[in-house]
């Protein structure tokens, strides 16, 4: 029996951690596949998708920079990839391709488990406004959060966000300046933008001074598992939540829309943070 086929596309692709959560999600759930990196250059995507149906690829992930561009080479598209604009999960049924996104809801099944209220007490500031918080936004607007604001150094970036979200939800644009002294206004506060990993690892997009201790910050980075925006967070007594969960539950989400299956998130993580050689932040 020849095991089903699974993979990643992207450019580059041969940092991603991938195929070891993956693999070890089929192994688990003793199912019959296995999980590949495939390194796809921007002018090969087209042939590249139609190669997942020649070749009868089961599924795949989607990733930078190829997330928006692969659209007009699927069949079809979820409403939630729809509303970001953007897929990161392919499902073959039998040749008919059609695309997903799990960024946005695996971002909230990371950061559920740190909340002491529902979603619809929660004020959140997220900092960004690029693709990741186009998809945060619009998960957490649809998720009935009780405030969602952006803070991004181009307000236009931040606005069109705004726009292309239908869902009724409490929300406003600020600058990085004014983000950085109403910290105190959130409950959240989720950091999207690539100020915190190589090589601006020692970088932070604002200071935290003058936050309320408790308060709950996030980055989605996850490599270094905790940036210098968290290790600040922390020392001002801060609940910090790191990179690594989103990556995890954006995952399982994919797996199960493959498989039908939800995999042990806990083993994807100590594999994640193994390889990282960090720990789990509580």
């Amino acid at each position: 029996m020849t095991a089903d086929v699974y993979g990643i596309i992207g450019c580059p692709v041969g940092h991603s951690m991938s195929p070891e959560i993956h693999n070890l999600a089929f192994q688990d759930l003793l199912i019959d596949a296995v999980y590949h990196r495939f390194h796809v250059e921007k002018r090969d995507l087209e042939a590249a998708v139609k190669g997942i149906r020649a070749l009868g690829i089961k599924g795949v992930n989607v990733t930078i920079p190829h997330k928006e561009d692969v659209i007009p080479f699927l069949d079809a598209i979820d409403e939630t990839a729809a509303r970001m604009g953007a897929v990161n999960t392919i499902v073959n049924e039998d040749g008919r391709l059609k695309g997903y996104n799990t960024d946005g809801q695996g971002y909230i099944e990371s950061v559920l488990p740190y909340l002491d209220k529902e979603l619809s007490e929660i004020s959140c500031l997220i900092i960004g406004a690029g693709g990741a918080a186009r998809g945060i936004y619009s998960a957490m607007a649809h998720a009935e959060t009780g405030r969602v604001d952006l803070a991004n150094r181009t307000p236009s970036r931040a606005y069109a966000i705004l726009e292309s979200c239908s869902a009724p939800v409490s929300s406003k644009v600020i600058t990085l300046d004014q983000a950085q002294c109403s910290l105190t206004d959130y409950d959240l506060i989720i950091q999207t933008t690539s100020i915190g990993m190589s090589p601006k690892e020692q970088a932070k997009p604002i200071s935290l001074a003058g936050i309320v201790p408790g308060t709950i910050v996030s980055d989605i980075i996850y490599n270094p598992v905790k940036t210098v925006f968290l290790q600040e967070a922390e020392k001002h007594g801060c609940r910090i939540v790191s990179g690594v969960g989103m990556f995890i539950y954006q995952a399982a989400l994919s797996f199960r829309h493959w498989t039908g299956k939800m995999p042990d998130v806990k083993a994807m993580e100590a594999v994640v943070l193994q390889k990282l050689g960090g720990s789990k932040i509580c």
